[in-house]
């Protein structure tokens, strides 16, 4: 379908008529739903294939620093400013680090969506007994108490065209890790994700 609508919107570059006009804007429409589509088609396999990791020793400053240094750019077109701070005993924790690197980065780019107008991310990670507890802080817009019940839910979204699998494929994935994850939240004031994650033992 894509391909043909692409071929199609070849065939009219520079729509001159009115009715051209109208062609082309109906053919972007069809191709930006069928971009959704393909969008949500991906997330759901990623949703439903959660289940063999292919786990190694992973530092998380490793992780942050990657993932910080992509966002970066954007963020500060944005007006948002980044700040990390990590304790300097962390120790390494075992990780599909594909797979974490994208329930993180669904994390970062969330509250990057939640700040509009500019504001703070912050990220915190220490260590709490046998766990290493990362916390995802923005300054943004703020959850309404009664959807944050339902906010891992698949398919729950506050988003006016989101399709509701990205919290959910990101808890699928801590939980796959053995960890955990919750969200507390003031409207107007921010939100904190917090992920807890098993330290081997051992360390």
């Amino acid at each position: 379908m894509s391909l043909n609508l692409q071929l199609l919107a070849e065939d009219l570059p520079e729509a001159a008529t009115p009715r051209e006009r109208r062609a082309r804007q109906r053919i972007e429409r069809l191709q930006e739903e069928c971009q959704k589509l393909v969008d949500l088609a991906a997330d759901f396999l990623r949703f439903a294939r959660v289940r063999d990791l292919h786990l190694q020793p992973v530092a998380l400053e490793d992780v942050i620093t990657r993932l910080v240094d992509f966002l970066s750019p954007t963020a500060r077109e944005k007006g948002i400013e980044i700040h990390w701070l990590l304790a300097p005993d962390l120790p390494a924790v075992l990780l599909d680090r594909d797979l974490f690197e994208q329930c993180l980065l669904n994390l970062l780019l969330n509250a990057e969506q939640a700040m509009p107008e500019g504001g703070t991310l912050t990220l915190l990670a220490r260590r709490e007994g046998n766990e290493v507890c990362l916390e995802v802080i923005d300054t943004g817009v703020g959850i309404p108490p009664a959807h944050l019940p339902k906010l891992f839910q698949p398919f729950f979204s506050t988003k006016p065209n989101g399709h509701g699998l990205g919290l959910a494929i990101t808890r699928r994935i801590v939980q796959a890790h053995g960890g955990s994850i919750e969200v507390q939240s003031t409207p107007g004031h921010g939100t904190r994700f917090i992920i807890r994650l098993p330290i081997p033992e051992g360390k």
